[in-house]
């Protein structure tokens, strides 16, 4: 399992009864997690000072309860800051364990000592297009929500890459992925953070399982002579590291060579040392 281990001001404190404890830098949050089937004995003091707790409703959704949270603060991964604030069905506005994916590629971009594009697609708040950017990287961030793509650069500037060669595109994914292979555009590594289910922009429903193969089909040809890297991630539940491989390798590494692997994506629980999964990512990397 590939752990997200180097974070000062996030931690998973807890995790029991079908819900995890988290610190986000001051405040402490409860968010349902179903990966969190054990009902073990509390042990973290911080179950009784809450500042914000997300209650599952049985008919599906849910809706916070605060107890003294701002609506908006902010933490930090190394060099880089994100704005935070709880909005609909428990999110934040950041997955921690996608760190561990941020270190790797970031990696891969200081070590080609040359100039490298990357292609974010699905791109959320931005937490991959900053950690690209600041290793040296040109990003196209994607992302069909107007509201990601803002938060996306208001977490940029908050990280001081507000000046970085960064295109921010409000966008259906798979449209933008064909019109770029029509226009003969290329990158050198290529992030890729699908939803399990998603309607686009007319109502096409989207289905992680039905449809990620065609897309990574079309998205492997975006992929430049000396591409570098491909990451994939899922949330899917039932969707194994091992697909991610199988997919990766007939879509990418039968045509360009290089080395696939995957693995489950985990954040770990201070109280006990136990590893909480956190779905899982697929590297394809050249060398």
């Amino acid at each position: 399992m590939w752990i997200a281990d180097q974070w000062k001001e996030y931690e998973v404190l807890d995790a029991s009864g079908g819900e995890k404890l988290e610190r986000w830098g001051r405040y402490i949050l409860l968010r349902p997690d179903p990966q969190v089937i054990w009902h073990t004995p509390r042990k973290a003091a911080e179950w009784n000072s809450l500042n914000g707790h997300y209650h599952r409703s049985a008919k599906g959704g849910g809706e916070w309860e605060f107890f003294d949270l701002p609506q908006e603060w902010t933490i930090h991964y190394k060099t880089l800051t994100f704005r935070l604030k709880p909005f609909s069905f428990k999110h934040t506005g950041l997955f921690p364990e996608q760190a561990v994916n941020w270190d790797w590629f970031s990696q891969i971009i200081r070590n080609a000592k040359r100039p490298v594009k990357v292609l974010n697609l699905f791109a959320y708040t931005g937490g991959a297009t900053l950690a690209a950017a600041a290793a040296g990287a040109s990003v196209t961030h994607v992302d069909a929500s107007k509201g990601m793509v803002a938060w996306a650069k208001e977490n940029a500037a908050a990280s001081s890459l507000a000046d970085r060669p960064v295109r921010y595109l409000v966008d259906d994914c798979v449209k933008f992925v064909e019109r770029e292979i029509r226009r003969g555009n290329t990158y050198d590594g290529i992030i890729m953070d699908p939803p399990s289910y998603g309607r686009g922009p007319k109502g096409e429903i989207w289905k992680m399982e039905e449809n990620i193969y065609s897309l990574l089909c079309q998205t492997s040809r975006l992929l430049g002579p000396d591409a570098l890297f491909f990451l994939i991630n899922s949330y899917t539940t039932g969707l194994q590291s091992s697909v991610l491989t199988y997919l990766l390798h007939s879509t990418i590494a039968e045509k360009h060579g290089g080395r696939v692997i995957s693995s489950e994506i985990g954040l770990p629980v201070s109280c006990n040392g136990q590893i909480l999964p956190c779905g899982a990512s697929g590297r394809w990397v050249r060398n």
